[in-house]
C-alpha cells in the first residue's frame, strides 16, 4: 500500500513509520522538517510539507491509497488549540481535494467516556498542560464524525501513551477507555502504530472511533 504519513517525525509518527515500512508499505513521509527523519528505506519518500495548507496537503498526498495524520503542532506551541484545527481540517479537506479515500487520524484521549456523559478532558484531575491540545482533538472529532465523503478512522490512545516495546497485544473499545486489571488504561507508543496499521489493513472501523489499551 502506499501511504502519505504526516507528521512522521514526531512521538507517534516515527513509530507509524517504523511499522509501516516492516510492514512492507511505500511510505511518503510528510513533515516540516525532513532533516528530523533519519530513517532510511528504498520505500521511504521524505517531502517537506506544511499540513496547514489545504492545497499543500492535495498535492503531496495525491496518487496514495491512504493519508495517516499524526499531525501535532507541538505540546509547546502556546497556539495550539487553534493551529491543530487549522492543521487538521485542512489534511481532512486537502485528502478529499486530492481524491484519497482512506484517512487515517491519531487523535487523544481526552474526549473518551470515563463516566456515563463525561469526557475525560472535562473531569478536574485532567492536567492543565495537555488540555488545550485535548479540547482541539475532542473538537476535531465532532467534525470529522460529520465527514460523509472519506473512509475516515480515528484513533484515541490509551490515557497513558507511553515509550516501550511492541507486544502486539492489547484490546480496543470504542468511545470508553480500555482498562486492564490493576485499573490502569496504557498503551506503549509502538503498539498503538500496530493497532493503526491493523486499521489501514483490515477497516474494522470505518468511520469510527476506536481506542486500545492492555
Amino acid at each position: 500500500m502506499k501511504i502519505a504519513l504526516i507528521g512522521a517525525s514526531g512521538y507517534v509518527g516515527s513509530s507509524l513509520l517504523t511499522e509501516a515500512l516492516n510492514r512492507g508499505h511505500e511510505v511518503t513521509a510528510i513533515v516540516r522538517h525532513p532533516e528530523k527523519v533519519t530513517v532510511e528505506n528504498d520505500r521511504l519518500t521524505v517531502l517537506r510539507g506544511d499540513a496547514q495548507q489545504e492545497d499543500e496537503v492535495a498535492s503531496l498526498v495525491a496518487g496514495h491509497d491512504a493519508v495517516v495524520s499524526a499531525y501535532n503542532p507541538g505540546w509547546d506551541n502556546p497556539n495550539i488549540y487553534n493551529d491543530s484545527l487549522v492543521g487538521l481540517q485542512a489534511i481532512q479537506s486537502g485528502t478529499r481535494k486530492a481524491g484519497v479515500k482512506r484517512l487515517l487520524v491519531v487523535g487523544g484521549a481526552g474526549s473518551l467516556e470515563i463516566a456515563p456523559g463525561v469526557q475525560l478532558v472535562d473531569t478536574p484531575q485532567f492536567p492543565e498542560a495537555w488540555k488545550a491540545g485535548a479540547l482541539a482533538a475532542r473538537d476535531y472529532l465532532t467534525i470529522l464524525r460529520k465527514e460523509t465523503e472519506l473512509d475516515w478512522t480515528f484513533l484515541s490512545p490509551a490515557i497513558l501513551l507511553e515509550p516501550g516495546e511492541r507486544t502486539g497485544k492489547f484490546r480496543l473499545g470504542t468511545e470508553q477507555p480500555v482498562f486492564d486489571a490493576n485499573g490502569n488504561s496504557k498503551i506503549s507508543v509502538n503498539d498503538l502504530a500496530v493497532a493503526l496499521l491493523d486499521e489501514l489493513e483490515n477497516s474494522q472501523f470505518m468511520r469510527q472511533r476506536f481506542t486500545l489499551g492492555y
